[in-house]
């Protein structure tokens, strides 16, 4: 088995929205905000190369969006999703499955394109399984109106429509689940229903794709929610639960929007679970 992280892109949003009810003048000494409030977010993608298949987890927003949509993110920086599979020898059409830990639109954006002609949307990926859940999929075809803006239908419908998609069995015990893809999968609902977690045994260690059950270090401390949880008294549970396990296994914790830190560990302190070491990708696995 071989990981790469795939940075596809930066972009940026409200600080307030993202630590919630936590104060400005606590959530910016991690990250800090510009002249509109706005902190920077990464979109890290992995891939997970595992004998025959290749797996994709999450897309990023993609491109097929309209000027105004983009103007709303600030999207910045040189990244792409191409760029950085061909970095590591690989292309879109390589790609044999493409996990999705939820579907709002800066997750599983990157999985849908224009067509040739522009007249309508096709996957992406064009040899790919797309993986979600059923229960998150009907969550997301049938938005509230909290998440209505983060499940936008052209990234979504055309999954189905193409015959490609998939679905992981829910967990009947407890938050774990095993997947076909070679790697167990931590299930949360206070972001939104039924976000999937990677987590994977690598050279000896335990790492987590976090996606949005922890953002970045900023999120640590166990009250420091975001705004756009849909269930925050569920999301203390859940962080409670993982960040304290995290800190007993010692896993590896892959941050999906930090746009400073790639990897972490925790640790437990008298303030409870707290930021133990960050890391390069590249400096604890070859």
């Amino acid at each position: 088995m071989k990981i790469y992280p795939i940075e596809t892109g930066n972009f940026k949003l409200d600080g307030g929205a993202m630590f919630g009810v936590v104060p400005k003048v606590l959530w910016q000494r991690t990250n800090p905000a510009d002249d509109k409030n706005m902190i920077s977010m990464s979109m890290r993608c992995m891939l997970i190369e595992d004998g025959d298949r290749l797996t994709l987890i999450d897309t990023g927003v993609g491109d097929k969006q309209s000027e105004k949509f983009f103007s709303y993110y600030f999207l910045f920086g040189g990244y792409s999703l191409d760029s950085s599979l061909a970095k590591h020898g690989f292309h879109r059409d390589d790609i044999t499955d493409v996990f999705l830990t939820h579907l709002h639109f800066d997750h599983c954006g990157g999985s849908i394109q224009w067509n040739k002609n522009r007249t309508g949307y096709e996957p992406a990926f064009k040899n790919a399984k797309f993986w979600s859940n059923e229960s998150h999929w009907n969550w997301a075809i049938n938005p509230n109106a909290r998440e209505k803006a983060s499940f936008l239908k052209e990234n979504i419908n055309p999954i189905e429509e193409s015959g490609q998609l998939n679905f992981i069995d829910l967990p009947k015990t407890n938050l774990l689940q095993n997947s076909p893809l070679g790697f167990d999968i931590f299930f949360a609902d206070g972001h939104t229903e039924k976000q999937m977690l990677p987590q994977i045994q690598y050279q000896g260690k335990t790492i987590v794709f976090m996606a949005d059950l922890l953002p970045t270090t900023g999120h640590i401390p166990i009250p420091y929610v975001m705004g756009y949880d849909t269930r925050p008294l569920i999301t203390l549970d859940e962080k409670e639960l993982f960040l304290n396990n995290a800190a007993d296994q010692e896993y590896y914790l892959f941050l999906e929007h930090d746009a400073h830190t790639e990897l972490c560990t925790v640790q437990h302190t008298e303030k409870g679970v707290r930021l133990k070491n960050t890391f390069k990708f590249n400096e604890i696995f070859n």
